[in-house]
């Protein structure tokens, strides 16, 4: 075994892209495939019907090879730049062959790779994705957790996207039923230990135990300027100029509540997930589009459609370029729209007026009257 352990060290001294186990004898895995990501190398595990990850760091990538092939399986094939290694074993004697190849790493794959590096890296010690069984102690994605991974890396691309136009020095936000507050940490590290932007965040939330706890936590990870109260959306006084607000699943009126303060307060961002948007089907009925409100079901998911698009427009009429985008693929979620809404330094009339007109248009036709028009323009 000595001489299988050396060769494959000796492989893993170039840039290897890519390798393949296969031939196995005594594993429960079919082959394993290691490739090379920008960062760390990726081993897939493959079984008859599903596939383990693994990820390891290049200095970690050839003892875990060889921990993997030995007494499992008979033959290494790995590439690098030009060159094709082989190992293969016959009655437990390793051979190791090197020939020259025109192999190179492909460019979709360094495409996909590129893509593939998160604003929350894998591999840095981010305590709040720890707590939350998201990281392990080292830094690395749980394998479970990776679809849950990537959606908080979504919610945060799509802030630091508005973030990143800009230079801003601090900022001083409000998280609307900041609940345990699992986004509040996250944004908070994301713009003090990333963008190194002055953070001045509270989170607010009906439960006091809950409120109880995060403060703790924020006193554990050290996040000083990360404090949370109790306290109702409506009808709160913020004590400072707020510059954005986030609103993580704020159930039913009280996401008309919070988008009203912040178009109140003038904010510059605000990020809002809507969630259980009952009101307008309670109220919704329609005599030429009845096809959309025959069904309990249709009606259902259309109501909840046509609420956010809604506040999409009151949004645009109050000064503000909105966008309603997927921040979650469906298959996990259907409460997957994250409203986007930034500050418009002047906003022509004629773009107010066509949103009112689409806002009172269906109105008219549905028979409803949402609470943040009511709010905005009744009131």
């Amino acid at each position: 075994m000595a001489d299988l352990k050396e060769s494959i060290y000796k492989i893993f001294e170039n840039d290897v892209h890519k390798a393949v186990l296969s031939k196995g004898k005594d594993s429960e895995y079919k082959k394993i495939t290691i490739t090379r990501m920008p960062k760390f190398y990726q081993v897939a595990k493959c079984t008859e019907k599903q596939v383990f990850h693994e990820n390891l760091q290049p200095e970690e990538i050839a003892e875990r090879t060889f921990e993997l092939m030995r007494g499992q399986f008979s033959q290494l094939n790995a590439w690098a730049d030009g060159k094709e290694f082989i190992i293969t074993t016959s009655k437990g004697k390793p051979v190791f062959k090197e020939k020259s190849t025109s192999y190179s790493a492909p460019q979709a794959k360094l495409q996909h790779n590129r893509q593939k590096q998160y604003i929350l890296p894998e591999g840095e010690i981010i305590e709040p994705l720890i707590d939350m069984g998201i990281f392990t102690k080292e830094g690395k994605v749980i394998n479970s957790m990776y679809d849950k991974y990537k959606q908080i890396n979504r919610i945060v691309e799509l802030i630091d996207d508005s973030i990143k136009k800009n230079d801003y020095k601090k900022l001083n936000i409000i998280d609307f039923g900041c609940g345990k507050s699992y986004l509040t940490f996250i944004v908070y590290y994301y713009l003090t230990e990333i963008r190194k932007i002055e953070a001045n965040i509270i989170g607010l939330d009906l439960k006091k135990d809950v409120i109880e706890k995060c403060n703790k936590a924020a006193e554990k990870y050290g996040y000083k300027n990360l404090r949370f109260e109790l306290g109702d959306i409506n009808g709160y006084k913020a004590p400072f100029d707020v510059d954005m607000v986030i609103t993580l699943h704020a159930c039913d009126t009280a996401t008309d509540y919070a988008l009203f303060n912040a178009i109140s307060w003038n904010a510059k961002m605000i990020f809002s997930v809507p969630c259980c948007q009952h009101e307008l089907n309670g109220q919704m009925k329609s005599e030429n589009l009845s096809i959309l409100t025959r069904h309990g079901i249709i009606q259902e998911r259309f109501s909840a459609l046509l609420t956010d698009a809604i506040r999409g427009n009151l949004l645009e009429y109050s000064g503000y370029k909105t966008q309603l985008l997927e921040f979650v693929d469906f298959a996990h979620t259907p409460k997957n729209i994250l409203i986007r809404a930034v500050k418009r330094p002047t906003t022509p009339t004629n773009v107010k007026e066509k949103a009112l007109s689409e806002i009172h248009s269906a109105m008219e036709e549905f028979r409803v009257e949402p609470t943040l028009y009511k709010l905005l323009i009744e009131e």
